[in-house]
């Protein structure tokens, strides 16, 4: 597997006329508050005092996961590929929110237990017909994981922005992230686990013993790549080859909920320098979310007490990224507006 190699964006030089060029517009110092770290963040990304955002991209990963079959969801497992359908059919959230914000949005089979056939808009990554169950044997192979990896790296390849956002689909995955989620942090389980998709408490207990005993299977299981291949899905596998390739490519990635932050986690341990390309959209509903957040020592834009998923939290603070690179390169200096500065005294 191609060794990913990310590069941290940490340049005094560059930092210091990022401030002098922020501090300088005409506003009281740090005004402008989060969206001035946006803009000397994405200044770093792309090493220039004047960032541009081009041709942004959302991409939706799908898939399905044999651990469902232990009655952790409230829906069925076929909601998978009819939302896939609703995607295709630009009915979903995400389509709504992508199309305001001129967003291109692609959709990726990543490992769905369904055969859509030849599909324009959909494209075919499918590794397996969904994981196996990780409550009694590894999700998939440490093969099929690679490849999924290779897969969303391939799909980086072929975009041309420099903004790209995460978002999944798939019946079963905050079981999956929850897991990831315990393994590679130390948080209890009790504290990973949430509602998912609406879970009564009752099924929530469930959800956190099918959990604990299934890390207690596979307890043996410790680094970044093994806990993706025994407890993740195809397309939070996806999902985590894409990051580290978009990453590489000095793109700023648009971090969405509780599932794309798990798959984050992962790629995070195996390349911690990709920390530095990331936006937290939003803080998720999810229980878990905020924990697994300040797991990773970052700061979500947005509170929204979103807990959809699907990339929705990353198309709604595009703007604010829009905002921060616009202040930045179209904002007057006190010396061009012949505004007067806060005196010293």
């Amino acid at each position: 597997m191609t060794t990913t190699n990310i590069i941290a964006t940490a340049n005094a030089a560059l930092e210091a006329e990022l401030a002098a060029a922020i501090n300088n517009k005409t506003k009281p110092l740090g005004s402008l508050g989060r969206l001035e770290q946006l803009a000397a963040q994405i200044g770093l990304i792309q090493q220039t005092t004047q960032p541009q955002l081009r041709d942004p991209a959302i991409i939706v990963f799908a898939g399905d996961h044999g651990v469902v079959a232990e009655g952790i969801s409230a829906f069925p497992q076929d909601v998978t590929w009819q939302m896939v359908e609703n995607f295709l059919a630009d009915g979903a959230a995400i389509n709504v929110f992508a199309r305001q914000n001129g967003i291109a949005l692609h959709v990726v089979d990543a490992g769905v237990n369904h055969d859509f056939g030849l599909r324009d808009k959909l494209l075919n990554k499918k590794v397996a017909a969904g994981t196996r169950n990780f409550a009694k044997e590894p999700a998939m192979t440490a093969a099929q994981c690679q490849a999924a990896m290779r897969n969303g790296a391939e799909l980086v390849a072929g975009l041309s922005g420099s903004v790209l956002g995460f978002g999944e689909m798939g019946i079963g995955n905050t079981t999956a992230a929850a897991a990831i989620m315990h393994k590679l942090t130390g948080i209890p389980v009790v504290d990973c686990v949430g509602a998912g998709t609406g879970l009564s408490s009752e099924g929530i207990r469930h959800k956190q013993a099918v959990i604990e005993a299934a890390v207690a299977l596979h307890a043996d299981v410790t680094q970044p790549a093994d806990v993706l291949a025994t407890f993740g899905g195809f397309e939070i596998a996806t999902m985590v080859g894409a990051m580290l390739a978009a990453a590489e490519r000095r793109m700023v990635l648009l971090i969405d909920g509780f599932i794309v932050t798990s798959a984050l986690l992962v790629a995070a341990r195996m390349q911690p320098a990709i920390l530095d390309y990331c936006v937290f959209s939003h803080q998720s509903d999810e229980s878990g979310h905020a924990r697994m957040l300040q797991a990773l020592h970052v700061k979500p834009v947005l509170q929204l007490d979103l807990r959809l998923g699907e990339g929705t939290g990353a198309a709604l603070v595009y703007p604010m990224l829009q905002a921060a690179v616009n202040f930045l390169n179209q904002m007057a200096t006190f010396s061009s507006a012949q505004v007067s500065e806060k005196s010293s005294g």
